[in-house]
């Protein structure tokens, strides 16, 4: 059967067997879809290769049609005797020794001298076409490239020499390049493929070019050269030497799975090519029609690429492959590679909020509770007994006051107060009572020991514990019965402890009140609530007596934050300046620390490991500090020069800036697994026995990994802050001015400021003549949030 290929306008007739020859037509339909993926390859060069063919003299290339006519016409004149110029190789002129005695001739390299035609390798990615100008040096040679550049270049970057080209003209590249354009068919090399494949013969590029293209002239040896060395599906590399190689046809087998893979890719990259469309419409989408964050999950492979830009934007890919995804799909996108591209990317198709908290993410701290989690709270909600029922005393008789802020979800602690008939005061601190929920090594505890405290941010709250157990079970509600640990205190008139005792208690809340409602009651003095003012006497108190013990005031303005639906682009932000010199502030902070110090004193006496905290004052010589005003100034200064804290399981350390023997953090154990050790540890005793669920060892393993995650949950908290800080001051009228004290100078007359009206700690130069503790006026210049740029300047 005799069967007849077109190529590039010319015929090759063949003859097929019937056996060993792949057929054909399998491969026939594949060509215009190979053709377009292969153009694609070869433009990454630099070269326009349009489908159809560009014009050549005034015509167009043939189409598929007129080959077939053209066809006839060959045949019509092979059979006058009319000479064609189309050459047919039965077999190629080379030694008849051995297989390899013939490659080492094909191998054989040109040597270098100036006027040659060449291609090099420039870089990774590129290859381009240079003519050999002069040697430089012993082994270079410089050369005038494709793009008018004249550059060195060392032997092993030349891909190939053109042969039969000498004292070529640099300037007749371009032209070259473009009669190239007009040969370079990917479609050929399937029709040499099954020509060569027959014979099971390997072929150089200029053999190549005898077949395809009927001749092996410079232009048609470098086209065929070029179709081989970017072909990925019928030749590979049979051997190589220098500029010169040899390509044998692959078996067909692997040609029909390098064409299922090739169907696969070029499904992938339209799946890509559609995945980047749907980036484009949601960027230019206006905000309120923007796609939902959900629909961007809703399939693996987008969602595969959304996690790629997201591990990209927190410099956090988990493999390079993903890093690479994230940079393909920037590009694409026309956008540089870079974590901010990244993240301006994923806001702007609504994936992230603008105000998104990048720190939250790259810190991957739990959020969301699991449902196993959830599943197993509820189950203590419901069945969990009380082991401590028998022992608890009924304090429902006493006034509660719970004071903490407004937006306080978890209340763990309340305080109650009474004149004994000797004059002295009598105050509770009622903390809430989490271990009568939960046990030591218990899957709830487990999972609250790895997150080590709760997490408060301008934006959310994200417990300890699961909601509903924290609320419910755990939390002190106002009007009911809540389950307690209470530490009643009995006074000195000095504001020393003369009596104190630790039980298990079921209180009755009677006020939740905020900082600020608690002061207004205190500044009323009204007579109905005297147990609140007996507890302010007690707080002056024992503020009084920690003094004269060599407590260090540190009191300072706070910042508090509470940011209104954060996913909107311009959320509504309250804040609140906290003096900590405030009455009902001062109150409720002596109140913890004499519940501290009673705890600590307890477990001295019964010799229970928990862990008691300590701070040396040996360095701090406040006499030094004097001349500062009292307040945020003065505080700064001390606390610049405190020693760090230090903790014990054994016994009780001094807390010389408290002023007092010995302090156990004990009143948040709903927010803090630290407090909560101290309760399972306390509660144990009260049952009457010295079984302690943890030994002192274990209690500083524990102490160590909880610590650690306490310091990550602090930054995070502090960045949160700071970053609202300075977007509730870019939204402020420009050129306002703020009140700010100066705390410290950092370098020459650049100050360290704390503007009064936000609470909020900056740098920015003042003037001479200004000195510590002064006041200044200054106006905000700059703030971006997300840079974490404020710019100050003072008011002169």
């Amino acid at each position: 059967m005799m069967s007849v290929r077109a190529i590039n306008g010319c015929f090759l007739i063949r003859t097929a067997t019937t056996g060993g020859a792949p057929p054909v037509s399998p491969f026939r339909h594949r060509i215009q879809r190979l053709r377009a993926s292969h153009l694609r390859e070869f433009s990454k060069l630099g070269f326009g290769f349009p489908l159809p063919r560009r014009k050549t003299g005034g015509g167009h290339a043939p189409s598929c049609s007129s080959c077939i006519h053209s066809l006839v016409e060959e045949l019509e004149s092979v059979s006058s005797g009319k000479r064609s110029r189309i050459r047919v190789r039965a077999s190629v002129k080379v030694k008849l020794t051995s297989y390899g005695e013939v490659v080492e001739d094909k191998l054989v390299n040109q040597e270098l001298e100036a006027g040659l035609l060449l291609e090099f390798k420039k870089d990774p990615e590129r290859v381009l076409l240079a003519v050999t100008h002069r040697p430089d040096g012993k082994k270079n040679w410089m050369v005038f490239d494709q793009n008018g550049v004249s550059s060195s270049i060392k032997p092993q970057q030349i891909t190939y020499i053109v042969p039969g080209v000498y004292n070529f003209d640099h300037t007749g590249l371009t032209d070259f390049l473009h009669r190239a354009q007009d040969n370079l068919d990917p479609q050929l090399l399937e029709f040499a493929w099954v020509e060569l494949l027959e014979k099971n013969k390997p072929v150089t590029p200029e053999e190549l070019a005898e077949i395809i293209y009927g001749r092996s002239d410079p232009l048609e040896s470098y086209c065929a050269h070029f179709l081989l060395s970017k072909d990925e599906i019928y030749f590979s590399v049979l051997e190589s030497k220098g500029s010169r190689s040899i390509y044998s046809p692959r078996r067909t087998e692997q040609v029909e799975e390098l064409l299922r893979r090739q169907r696969v890719k070029e499904a992938e990259e339209r799946e890509f090519q559609e995945f980047i469309q749907l980036l484009k419409a949601a960027k230019n989408a206006p905000s309120h029609t923007k796609p939902p964050k959900s629909s961007w999950l809703a399939n693996d492979k987008v969602r595969e690429n959304i996690d790629s830009l997201k591990a990209y934007a927190i410099d956090a890919w988990a493999s390079i492959d993903q890093r690479k995804l994230a940079g393909v799909i920037l590009k694409s996108m026309g956008l540089q590679k870079t974590a901010v591209s990244a993240l301006n990317l994923l806001i702007d198709i609504g994936y992230f909020p603008v105000h998104v908290n990048l720190d939250l993410l790259k810190l991957n701290l739990p959020t969301d509770h699991s449902d196993a989690i959830v599943e197993a709270a509820e189950v203590l909600l419901s069945e969990s007994s009380d082991l401590d029922a028998a022992r608890r005393i009924d304090l429902t008789h006493l006034k509660v006051y719970a004071i903490d802020v407004d937006e306080a979800d978890e209340l763990d602690d309340a305080l109650s107060a009474t004149r004994l008939q000797d004059g002295r005061i009598k105050i509770w601190i009622h903390v809430a009572d989490p271990a009568r929920y939960v046990t030591p090594g218990s899957k709830v505890d487990r999972e609250a020991r790895r997150r080590g405290t709760s997490v408060f941010l301008p934006t959310a709250t994200y417990p300890m514990f699961p909601e509903k157990l924290a609320m419910e079970g755990m939390s002190l509600r106002q009007g009911e019965r809540c389950n307690a640990v209470s530490v009643s205190v009995v006074l000195r008139s000095d504001g020393s402890i003369a009596e104190y005792s630790v039980e298990n208690s079921i209180i009755r809340p009677t006020y939740m009140l905020t900082y600020e409602s608690a002061a207004e009651l205190l500044h009323m003095n009204l007579q109905e609530e005297v147990e609140l003012r007996l507890l302010s006497e007690a707080a002056f108190l024992r503020s009084q007596w920690r003094h004269e013990q060599g407590a260090v005031d540190t009191t300072t303005l706070e910042t508090r934050i509470k940011v209104v639906n954060p996913e909107d682009p311009e959320p509504l932000i309250n804040l609140y300046v906290e003096n900590q010199a405030d009455p009902a502030m001062r109150l409720v902070f002596e109140m913890m620390i004499l519940c501290g110090e009673v705890i600590a004193t307890f477990g001295s006496q019964h010799n229970i490991p928990l862990p008691y905290r300590g701070q040396p004052q040996s360095n701090i010589d406040t006499s030094a500090f004097a001349h500062l005003p009292e307040g945020p100034v003065r505080s700064a200064s001390i606390v610049k020069v405190m020693r760090a804290a230090e903790m014990n399981f054994r016994c009780p350390v001094r807390h010389g800036v408290l002023g007092i023997p010995g302090y156990v953090q004990f009143t948040s154990p709903i927010r803090r697994y630290m407090d909560l050790t101290a309760h399972y540890q306390i509660k144990a005793f009260l049952r009457g026995g010295d079984n302690f669920p943890f030994s002192a060892g274990e209690l500083e393993g524990i102490a160590a990994s909880v610590n650690m995650q306490n310091r990550v949950v602090r930054k995070l908290c502090n960045s949160g802050l700071r970053y609202w800080v300075i977007e509730f001051l870019r939204r402020q009228q420009k050129g306002k001015k703020y009140t700010a004290l100066i705390l410290r100078f950092v370098k020459d007359r650049i100050a360290s400021l704390l503007l009064v009206e936000v609470g909020f700690q900056a740098t920015a130069w003042v003037s001479e003549g200004k000195q510590v503790g002064d006041e200044v006026e200054v106006r905000v210049e700059e703030a971006h949030p997300r840079d974490d740029l404020i710019l100050l300047k003072e008011v002169l």
